[in-house]
């Protein structure tokens, strides 16, 4: 930037007449006819007042040029014999920062006192903005404690920055902690200071701080806006508390905020998640009363609920009543149609959508194939399913991970092992990551191989990267090493299990207890859980230790009266007192990989369930059962 300062020139006859064409090049965006004006009002050496070069600033940053807006500051006083200060100096900071140059807008503001030039509040309020975008939080605080001994004092708009900048990296306490400095420097915050505090306790889930937080803003006199009633509704979605989110809803009525598009949209999405379409279109019916047009994301969730739910017929008529309407036909909603059809087994109807799709000038993506090779795979027309893998590069669609998962667990499933691991180095060689279900599928590969110590390779191998092993995964290495009689070994990966933090399930406990029936003594399966559900209760693992007391009830194994207690202690202190009716019991596991892709793990188990009655084991046949208790203490 240059310091030299030369003499301004004076008003000359023509002047009004060159700010005209500049004012009218600005608003139409005209650099060309701008930038020549400007060519020879310098030529002609007349003055360019500060109120045109930041005329002609804005209008650089609207055009994304903001280096011409930095140059047009840099020779405002040799070339336009303009004089700069603030306002020009804010004007070129907020261009930078609305081209997302954070980091030259810092290097821009550093060099405020070399053009003496006093940075203003607003000046601070971009810095500190350039700084939090940054994610230079600590940065942008240390400016923020500068502006008192510059005399300057902070607003709102300061606030909600630094407060926004806090929360992204979740430092919420300190955030919460700004709120009352507001307040004890006399300014007053406003429903954006709530709403970015609101927004970030609903990321990370603290819903009760939220709600007391409104609750506090009300006290205030700050009245809620949409906003934040949008913000507290999705985070209760988020978390699963439909019946809140909507009795919030009716809130926000009441108090005369209006709910928007986004609002329904997302109860919608929450009410589809939990199964309850029939609700979920209740509050599309009360949507569209309140004048909003359901749009195809609506839709396809919709859509995506009815077939989940076995209600193909609906379904379509749900998809013909949106053509009807007018609504936009996407890749989502014809994505979610193929992959709904595809679920209730219809695979012709699904490819019929497919056709339709191509017709109307929409191109399937990754996620449209990858359904369709599901559907496919599970009606067992894997010749099919591999075409259509096939074809999608010619398409002009790259396979990703979840389509390489799905074609993994396909051919494993269908008996193709070795056509499956070939896909599996096919997509490493790829530079793609395995999934946790591409894992389990190679797992059960090799175990149904009888090569149970490369499955066991490949557990390791996930423990020591980013998709860890589920349930599914440890039930599948433990059911091979129990049917290959390797019991110890068995024992050994349940605690490892337990160890990386994963919960047993049905599956898991019947995977033991068939093993255990094999050799009689009901006390020591029932000794085996129990003390399984008493190590997982000193884990603060509560849930899990639940799922295996249903399961011992289950089986008519009564637990122990000291496990009781512990579990009902440790239940009641989370406040998680519910009442549950048993409707028969599991043999068949899901994994639910992705939004709109789904595999079926068939247990691999049979599906009679263990009863006490049925075992006649003794202590003398296994070491190992004399003393259930010490292999879990050991």
């Amino acid at each position: 930037m240059s310091k030299s300062r030369t003499t301004l020139g004076s008003y000359q006859q023509g002047d009004s007449t060159l700010y005209f064409t500049i004012k009218n090049s600005a608003d139409s965006g005209d650099i060309a006819t701008l930038e020549k004006v400007l060519h020879r009002m310098n030529k002609e050496r007349r003055v360019v007042t500060e109120n045109v070069i930041i005329l002609v600033i804005k209008t650089y940053g609207k055009a994304r040029l903001p280096h011409k807006a930095v140059n047009l500051f840099d020779c405002m006083v040799d070339v336009f014999q303009s004089r700069r200060t603030v306002r020009s100096f804010n004007s070129v900071l907020n261009v930078l920062l609305q081209a997302n140059l954070f980091d030259r807008a810092v290097e821009f503001y550093s060099c405020a006192n070399s053009v003496c030039i006093s940075p203003n509040l607003l000046s601070f309020n971009l810095i500190i903005k350039a700084f939090c975008r940054l994610g230079m939080v600590d940065k942008a605080l240390e400016v923020f404690r500068e502006m008192p001994f510059r005399k300057i004092k902070p607003d709102a708009f300061t606030y909600s920055t630094l407060m926004d900048g806090l929360c992204k990296e979740s430092r919420i306490n300190e955030a919460i902690a700004l709120l009352d400095e507001i307040q004890i420097e006399g300014c007053f915050p406003n429903p954006v200071n709530y709403n970015v505090l609101i927004n970030g306790l609903c990321r990370t889930g603290d819903l009760t701080r939220a709600s007391k937080l409104v609750d506090n803003m009300l006290l205030k006199g700050c009245i809620p806006n949409e906003v934040t009633y949008n913000t507290l509704i999705h985070g209760l979605c988020l978390k699963g508390k439909l019946d809140r989110a909507i009795i919030l809803v009716n809130q926000m009525v009441a108090n005369k905020c209006t709910p928007s598009a986004v609002t329904f949209g997302t109860i919608i999405s929450g009410l589809v998640k939990q199964r309850r379409v029939a609700e979920a279109m209740n509050v599309m019916a009360s949507m569209e009363e309140r004048g909003y047009f359901p749009n195809e994301f609506i839709y396809s969730a919709l859509i995506s609920g009815m077939f989940k739910s076995g209600n193909s017929e609906e379904a379509e008529k749900l998809w013909q009543g949106m053509i009807e309407k007018g609504c936009k036909q996407n890749n989502v909603v014809y994505t979610a149609l193929i992959d709904g059809f595809c679920r209730v087994g219809n695979v012709e109807d699904a490819k019929r959508i497919l056709s339709q799709m191509t017709e109307n000038g929409l191109s399937p993506n990754v996620l449209t194939y990858s359904s369709l090779m599901k559907g496919l795979f599970k009606a067992g027309r894997t010749h099919e399913a591999v075409e259509v893998w096939k074809t999608m590069p010619q398409k002009g669609c790259l396979p990703n991970e979840i389509s390489y998962s799905i074609l993994i667990h396909g051919l494993c499933e269908a008996g193709l092992f070795m056509e499956g691991m070939m896909a599996w180095k096919h997509m490493i060689g790829h530079g793609y990551k395995p999934d946790t279900v591409s894992y389990s599928s190679m797992i059960k590969g090799f175990c149904d191989a009888g090569r149970v110590n490369e499955g066991l390779d490949l557990l390791n191998e996930m423990l020591a990267g980013v998709s860890l092993p589920d349930t599914v995964t440890y039930n599948i290495l433990l059911n091979r090493l129990c049917k290959d009689g390797d019991f110890p070994r068995a024992i050994d990966l349940l605690a490892s299990m337990l160890d990386k933090g994963c919960d047993p399930d049905l599956i898991t406990c019947n995977i033991f207890l068939q093993n255990l029936e094999k050799r009689g003594n009901p006390n020591t399966a029932r000794d085996f859980l129990d003390e399984l559900v008493a190590r997982l209760c000193k884990q603060g693992r509560i849930q899990g230790a639940s799922v295996l007391v249903e399961v011992m009830l289950t089986k008519f194994l009564v637990p122990r009266a000291q496990t009781w207690e512990m579990v009902v202690l440790n239940v009641c202190k989370q406040k998680k007192v519910t009442y549950q009716e048993s409707d028969g019991v599991q043999t068949r596991e899901k994994i639910e990989a992705y939004p709109s892709v789904e595999f079926q793990n068939e247990a691999f188990l049979p599906k009679e369930t263990y009863t006490a009655s049925e075992s006649n084991f003794t202590e003398s046949e296994h070491w190992w059962v004399a003393d259930v208790t010490g292999i879990w203490k050991s």
